[in-house]
């Protein structure tokens, strides 16, 4: 099992996502100590970018706030090796969610290297689909990071193939088009995730759409794991720099809805 899978040891996991550099990093490591203090199992970094083609207008706009207060990979890579050491380490597993453009223009390697040697366990790249992987997967299996896959409704008859080589979790989407708060989630979620146990022990969990601890709730009935993004990018966006107490109670009401 990979460091991922501690996520999941004890009970329905939790999985908070939040952009980095927004309103600024110091911020971004402060919220991510908060989350980690109230429960949140396993936590989601997006490296901001100029173009995020899965993202509804609330992350939109946080990619372009986070640019726009100068944050860049590599002070993303050195805020996460901040956190990752001194006397209080973050212990939870770290993913990172970001475009292949930022990676390719890094370099692939050079950037994956970076993620292993800094404490990040997985990369999810959600413009890159599963007959596409074979871009990145040798290298991630070289530096033993995991590469999410993501299964969305219109995986089909694709979620068995998919399923039966993911590693890490399982990235589950919800609803057809962008991330963003949804009133209610329609898809039929139970067969998606009854269809990936059928052919995989990797855990799966489930984001777009979800804020409130009842849909939450909801959700944990048939995942392993929930995933909730733009409600927390909207609290941040309407706290700032005082984020992270208020970041720190949703994630703990959050959590508590789902065990």
């Amino acid at each position: 099992m990979s460091n991922i899978g501690r996520a999941f040891e004890n009970g329905k996991a939790f999985i908070p996502f939040i952009t980095c550099g927004d309103p600024d990093l110091e911020t971004t490591a402060a919220v991510v100590r908060a989350m980690e203090k109230n429960g949140a199992d396993l936590i989601e970094l997006g490296i901001p970018f100029s173009d995020p083609t899965a993202e509804g207008p609330v992350i939109q706009e946080a990619n372009i706030r986070a640019l726009s207060a100068g944050t860049t990979t590599d002070k993303v890579f050195d805020m996460v090796r901040s956190l990752r050491s001194g006397d209080d380490p973050v212990k939870v597993p770290m993913v990172f969610m970001t475009y292949a453009n930022v990676v390719f223009s890094y370099g692939s390697e050079r950037f994956i290297s970076t993620c292993a040697e800094i404490g990040i366990d997985g990369l999810i790249l959600p413009d890159i689909p599963y007959e596409e992987k074979d871009e990145f997967i040798e290298i991630t299996h070289k530096y033993g990071v995991d590469l999410i896959s993501l299964i969305a409704p219109t995986s089909a008859g694709r979620i068995s193939m998919i399923a039966s080589e993911a590693e890490g979790f399982i990235y589950v989407v919800s609803s057809l088009g962008v991330t963003g708060v949804r009133s209610e989630i329609n898809t039929d979620i139970g067969s998606v995730c009854s269809a990936i146990r059928d052919a995989s022990r990797v855990p799966c969990a489930i984001g777009f759409g979800i804020s409130t601890p009842e849909q939450a709730a909801a959700m944990a009935q048939y995942a392993d794991g929930v995933i909730v993004g733009s409600a927390i990018v909207r609290l941040i966006a309407a706290n700032g720099r005082d984020s992270a107490p208020v970041v720190g109670e949703y994630v703990k009401q959050m959590k508590a809805a789902i065990i």
